[in-house]
Order: C-alpha cells, then structure tokens, then sequence
C-alpha cells in the first residue's frame, strides 16, 4: 500500500473553516449593539474630549477673542483655589455621611420588613415611595414642607424658630439625600436578606444560636456583597447630587453647602469661565475613575467576573 509524501518545506494544509464560522456569528450577534455604541461614544466620549481640549484653553465667555492656549494653568489655578478645595472637601463629606447614614438605615428598614407581618406588602410600598419621587421634587418639598423656619414640619415639632438651611445648610441637604437613597439601599438589602438559605439559619438555631450571633456569622457575611454594591452605586449617585443643592440652599451661606457639580455649574454658566470649568470638570472625572476603580476591585472579589458569587 502505497502513502502519499508531503515535500520537505510544506506545512499540510489545515481547514480554519470551523473558526471563520463562528468569527463571522460572532459578529454578527454583536452587529446589533452597533448603534448603542456609536450613541455612547457620541454623548460621553466626544464631550469628555471637547472638554479635555477646553481645559488647556483660556477662555471666558463675556471675554470675545479670549481664547488662547495656556497649558496647565488651568489645573495649577485648580488646586490652589481654596473654594475648589472647600468644595471638595464638603463633596466628600457628603457622599461618605450620606452613604453610610442610608446603608444603615436601608439595612435595619431591610430586616424589619424580612419579617412576616400584616400589611408588609403595603409598608414596603410606602417606604420604597421616597425613592421614586424626582430628586427636585424631594427637593422642594423639604425645602418648603420640612425646614421652613416659620410653617415648617420641624418648626411644627420642635417649636424653635431654627433656618435650619441658613445655620446647618450640609446638613439639611444630607438629611434630604438620605430620605433620598435609604429606600434604595433597603431593596438591594432585603435581596440579599432573601437569598439567604433557610436551611442555614435553622440549623444555627438548632445549634443553640442567638439572633444577634446567628446575624454577625450568617446574615452578615452573607449581606457583604449586597452592601458593597450598595456602597458602589450610592456613592457614584450622590458624588454628583446636584438637585438638592441647587434648589434648597443655593451652595450658600457663602459656599458653607457647595459641593463640586454645584462649583463647577457656578463657574462654567455664572462665571463663564471654560477653561477653568473645564479643568474641574477634568479632575473630577480622573478622581472618581480612582475611586471607582478601587471600588470595582473590591467588588470583584466579593463577585466572580462571570457574574456567579464566589
């Protein structure tokens, strides 16, 4: 029987059909999310390069014929205004105090309502309303129905005469921001309260277990990935509150409530400063890229990249 002989210096042909194949299905299930991507590129990615441009520019609108190049004075003008840095540093408060203040809140409203009770269903329509009214709407309604110095709620309550946006303004746009976010952290809580296996937490009590050792060993372990998420997200919202700032204290007593989206809109359509304007808006973007990405590593160790819990 005779073989058939390759000549010396020829590889044997090899079929890459198979792989071409499924390239080609592969690109055309993507084909379709095409659109999406050109629109994500056009509204996110084209502004953020305009303004990188901006920040390198000197220019003032009410100024005509201003605009000239000036490098990174913008940025050096950035960290030496101590407005900015007052900005940021009530910007950080904000977010950590607002943050922490609804995951708690969310995570004891979250284990009351994992109880059976009559009319639970009911309470957690009513406690999850405050998340689904418009940030300006809450807004206001604070601003009018809550902290009116003279027919206020607290006024009402308290029975003090207390301008609580004019003595305690942070504190006052905390508060809403809270009422805000409690009830978001709340859902993403009782999910995690509800996915726990029952089996578990019977066998704990079998094993003679009190609830508070059954909730630190159990529960709690069980909920840190629901509450990272929840500290993720939140973070990333209120970082950027705007609303309530805007319609409740103005940024004011001088700039007592001025967070950083507030100084930059003041900057950018009061003051008509780009440039500058710009190189905040530059920094700031570069700052939560930093916290997001350690967040996101964190993240990440609590969830597998697959999207499946370790």
């Amino acid at each position: 029987m005779s073989t058939l002989s390759v000549p010396a210096g020829t590889a044997p042909a090899t079929t890459s059909a198979p792989a071409k194949k499924e390239t080609s299905k592969s690109g055309k299930r993507r084909l379709p999310l095409l659109p999406a991507l050109i629109f994500v590129i056009a509204v996110t990615q084209i502004p953020f390069l305009l303004t990188l441009y901006y920040s390198f520019q000197s220019w003032n609108l009410v100024r005509p014929g201003s605009q000239h190049f000036v490098g990174f004075s913008n940025y050096v003008d950035v960290f030496t205004d101590t407005t900015f840095l007052g900005a940021l540093l009530n910007t950080v408060i904000l977010t950590v105090v607002c943050v922490l203040v609804s995951l708690l809140l969310g995570l004891g409203l979250a284990i009351l309502l994992d109880r059976k009770f009559a009319g639970r269903g009911f309470v957690r329509t009513l406690l999850i309303t405050p998340f689904l009214i418009l940030p300006a709407a809450g807004a206001l309604l604070w601003k009018t129905t809550m902290f009116d110095p003279t027919f206020g709620l607290l006024h009402f309550v308290f029975h003090t005469d207390v301008d609580w946006l004019s003595q305690f303004p942070l504190a006052a746009v905390m508060a809403q921001i809270v009422w805000q976010w409690t009830p978001f952290m709340m859902l993403l809580t009782l999910a995690g309260l509800q996915s726990q296996s029952k089996e578990v937490l019977e066998a704990a009590s079998v094993d003679g277990a009190n609830r508070w050792r059954t909730f630190y060993s159990i529960t709690l372990p069980h909920l840190s990935r629901f509450l990272q998420l929840a500290t993720l997200l939140g973070a990333i919202y209120i970082v950027n509150s705007f609303d309530a700032i805007f319609l409740m204290t103005q940024g004011g007593p001088g700039t007592a409530s001025t967070n950083l989206p507030f100084y930059i809109y003041q900057r950018a359509f009061e003051g008509f400063d780009i440039g500058q304007s710009s190189a905040m808006g530059v920094v700031v973007v570069i700052l939560t890229m930093i916290v997001a990405t350690f967040a996101l590593r964190l993240m990440f160790r609590a969830f597998s990249v697959d999207g499946g819990t370790k």
